[in-house]
């Protein structure tokens, strides 16, 4: 029985060994796998975050063209008004520019020393800037 014993005590002090090995082995290829399993937690967690942030920055990037649309919209219909504006003091200004053209010529020909070899005198020509007088054949006025 002794030796018996010997073998029995030396098998399963053998055997410890082997099973001490398996069993760390399979703790640690447990530990590994939680591990692993916490780390792609982990990284779903972030991708979702960096998905989230990703949807709020559209969100606010839509908002943003959508301001910068209604300004454009603003500030063109701004710049149609003040071109048409700028149309129509163009087309008063030529319109009084040709008025004092032709103001400046009647009053040209009034100081004129030799206005129709003294047909008329200045005095006694009634003068309305918006009646402009006729000219006649022989360059003088004539009021009619």
């Amino acid at each position: 029985m002794a030796s018996s014993c010997g073998k029995s005590i030396t098998n399963s002090s053998a055997s410890s060994p082997q099973q001490q090995n398996s069993g760390s082995d399979h703790q640690r290829k447990r530990r590994r796998m939680e591990s692993n399993r916490e780390s792609a937690r982990r990284s779903r967690v972030r991708k979702q975050k960096h998905l989230d942030d990703l949807v709020a920055q559209i969100t606010e990037l839509k908002s943003d063209n959508n301001q910068i649309q209604s300004s454009i919209g603003f500030t063109t219909q701004h710049y149609m008004n003040m071109e048409a504006q700028n149309s129509v003091l163009r087309a008063q200004m030529m319109e009084l520019s040709q008025r004092l053209e032709s103001l400046n010529e009647i009053l040209d020909r009034i100081n004129s020393p030799t206005a129709c070899n003294g047909v008329y005198e200045a005095e006694a020509i009634e003068f309305n800037p918006f009646s402009l007088p006729c000219l006649n054949q022989q360059g003088c006025f004539y009021y009619g």
